[in-house]
This record gives structure tokens, C-alpha cells and sequence, in this order.
């Protein structure tokens, strides 16, 4: 299969794979506890005055997940058995005279170690950029990394064993 071919499917793959999460909200909906009682809250307003908020103080938002909640775990665990699924289809058709197709993994494939280095980097990286997500609110995209990151693994986990 030539690289061309190859990189235009695996375009496809992840296109078919991001745009459904994308568009599926319910996924990553977030629910507020939080419900505002009718007769806490009165407003009162007069000809001459402008209108004012009279009532009990609003209850306090719902405070944002710890990073390592129990979702993360699960999703990163994911993440680290399919780089080990791909460290070691990759491993096994690189000694079998396979060559690397992407072009970053393929300055470390000269040795296992490399090879190694390479995965654990990748998700050291996943792991780091779902923190970065977290740390300046954007929960979705948080959850959205390691779950892009999974299907490309799977995918070139599937492409190693295919092409044996």
C-alpha cells in the first residue's frame, strides 16, 4: 500500500470517528444540581424605580471533577494499554522488515528502547495535554483527548495486524 493511500484512509478514519463525538452532545453534557427556587427570588420593580432582586442568596455552582476522577483513570489506562497494543504491533513488523509509515515514530524506530520512548512520550503527552484541558476549564475537550488519542491507536493497532 502506498503512503498516500494510507494516509488518505486513516484521514478517514479519524474523520468518521471525531465528527459523531463531535456532534453528540449528550456525551459530554454537563448537568447543573443546582435549581433556582421560584419563591427565593422576587422581583419587584415601580414606575419610577428600576427593577431590583430581592431574596435569598443563589446556591453555590456544583464544583468542577477532580482530574483523577475515576473517568480519567479508566480513559487513561485506555490510552496506555493501546500504546502498548501499538508499541508492540509496530515492534513486531518493524523486525519482521516492515518500515514505519508516520514519520515522527519513525525517527525512533532505530532501536526498542527508541521505539519505547516514543510511546511512553506519547502518553506522557496525551496525560499532560488532558491536564493543560482541565486546568483552564475546558472539561470536554479534557475527555476528548485521550478518547482521539485511543482511536488513532486502534486504528494503527488494526493497520499493523492487517498488514502483516
Amino acid at each position: 500500500m502506498r503512503k498516500q493511500d494510507f494516509f488518505t484512509s486513516m484521514s478517514l478514519w479519524i474523520f468518521a470517528g471525531i465528527v459523531p463525538v463531535l456532534f453528540c452532545s449528550t456525551g459530554f453534557a454537563q448537568v447543573s444540581l443546582a435549581k433556582l427556587d421560584d419563591s427565593a427570588v422576587s422581583v419587584t420593580a415601580s414606575p419610577t424605580a428600576t427593577p431590583t432582586l430581592t431574596g435569598t442568596v443563589l446556591p453555590e455552582a456544583p464544583s468542577h471533577h477532580h482530574f483523577w476522577d475515576n473517568e480519567n483513570r479508566a480513559l487513561f489506562v485506555g490510552v496506555a494499554a493501546l500504546s502498548a497494543a501499538d508499541f508492540a504491533a509496530t515492534r513486531a513488523n518493524l523486525q519482521n522488515g516492515g518500515q514505519e509509515l508516520n514519520p515522527v515514530t519513525r525517527i525512533f524506530s532505530g532501536s526498542t528502547a527508541g521505539l519505547a520512548a516514543n510511546f511512553a512520550g506519547e502518553t506522557a503527552g496525551v496525560i499532560g495535554l488532558s491536564y493543560y484541558f482541565h486546568k483552564t476549564g475546558h472539561h470536554k475537550l479534557e475527555r476528548l483527548t485521550p478518547l482521539i488519542n485511543m482511536g488513532v491507536s486502534a486504528f494503527a493497532v488494526s493497520y499493523d495486524l492487517i498488514h502483516r
